[in-house]
């Protein structure tokens, strides 16, 4: 079997050896490859992991998020707590709604916010975990 490189369109013979630069060289394991391609994230689904994660990127939200991961709680609870504008605190929660990481209720004039579902929370958790672990 001649040596093959992979190119966007997929597996091609040698001749664009130019693709792959491995040391020391070897042959591809083609059907490996062909199998990693397919277990691939397509485009579309890693842009929005990609957004999801950067929305994550602000520390003020994750604040916000290691809260509702304890329980409950109004804008003015949360603003209290992190030292925080109620407006601030609202302009987070929206954008977190956005992405459906917290959804709220209405209880008379008063509106909770909480974690969407088991799924943020567990990310959360192994996030904090993970760190702890390292070392921060």
């Amino acid at each position: 079997m001649s040596p093959t490189s992979i190119t966007n369109s997929g597996l091609t013979t040698s001749t664009q050896e130019e693709g792959l630069k491995c040391n020391p060289p070897h042959p591809v394991d083609v059907d490996s490859v062909h199998h990693l391609q397919l277990k691939s994230l397509n485009t579309e689904k890693a842009q929005r992991m990609a957004e999801f994660f950067s929305l994550l990127g602000d520390p003020n939200r994750l604040r916000i998020l290691s809260l509702l991961a304890e329980k409950e709680l109004c804008v003015c609870d949360l603003a209290a707590t992190l030292d925080m504008s109620e407006s601030a605190v609202s302009h987070q929660l929206r954008t977190l709604r956005t992405m459906r990481l917290v959804s709220y209720r209405k209880q008379g004039r008063n509106v909770f916010y909480n974690l969407q579902d088991s799924h943020v929370l567990n990310l959360y958790h192994s996030v904090a975990e993970h760190l702890d672990e390292i070392g921060e």
